[in-house]
């Protein structure tokens, strides 16, 4: 799985990743106001579905859509491009980088210390 999500689809996702599975509007629902147009949800779950990350069944006269790539492994994905892009492909790096400009903390630090350990 070497395909990267527009922010746009990975908002969508997003959603989907929290419901586990859904109707489009559901889906739509569960957006902020002012929520996206239905047909703009569904035209996103369509290029999800053609780039592999959605499933689509159909119930009765509808559709039901469900995340096949997880979260995690979309995660784990991503940051290992921005390590590789930003870091040199250094985990080390990155986490240093953090700590330098204070957005991670001696606890947060220890927490992936004791981690690493196990």
């Amino acid at each position: 799985m070497e395909k990267r999500l527009t922010k746009a689809e990975e908002q969508v996702m997003q959603k989907l990743w929290h419901l586990q599975s859904a109707p489009l509007r559901s889906l739509v629902e569960a957006f902020e106001e002012p929520r996206p147009h239905q047909n703009t949800v569904a035209t996103i779950l369509k290029t999800l579905h053609s780039k592999g990350f959605v499933e689509i069944e159909s119930v009765g006269r509808s559709h039901l859509y469900k995340p096949v790539v997880a979260m995690e492994d979309y995660s784990k994905q991503t940051v290992k491009q921005v390590v590789n892009s930003y870091f040199k492909g250094s985990f080390g790096q990155m986490v240093s980088f953090f700590a330098r400009e204070k957005d991670i903390t001696l606890d947060e630090l220890e927490a992936i210390l004791h981690q690493l350990k196990q």
